[in-house]
């Protein structure tokens, strides 16, 4: 089975055998093009992580601003994990250092 089918039926094999031969420095072998792909694709996921978890944080704070009648210990309890989870993804992957350091300033 060539890599390239190993990548599209058994990723978890595909992966191993490809930090094998990076490992042992046989670029020649590796399956570059799907590597670079899925390294992509990791930093796209830890975007749309960072995102979604703003977007919630947000929502919850404009709640907790706009309808005080509403706030509870839930809505208190997802801010707080929120913002932690925030500064937590920021700090894994501090490739923007501005918004970084505004968001752990207001986040934290």
């Amino acid at each position: 089975m060539a890599l390239t089918d190993t990548h599209e039926t058994d990723f978890y094999a595909w992966a191993n055998e490809q930090a094998r031969l990076l490992r042992a420095g046989r670029l020649a072998e590796a399956d570059l093009e799907h590597i670079a792909e899925e390294i992509e694709s990791m930093g796209k996921t830890e975007k749309r992580e960072l995102t979604s978890r703003l977007r919630v944080l947000l929502a919850h704070l404009l709640k907790w601003a706009f309808q005080p009648a509403g706030r509870s210990m839930s809505w208190r309890l997802t801010i707080q994990e929120e913002r932690r989870e925030v500064v937590e993804v920021l700090a894994d992957n501090p490739t923007d250092v501005s918004v970084a350091t505004a968001s752990r300033r207001h986040l934290s």
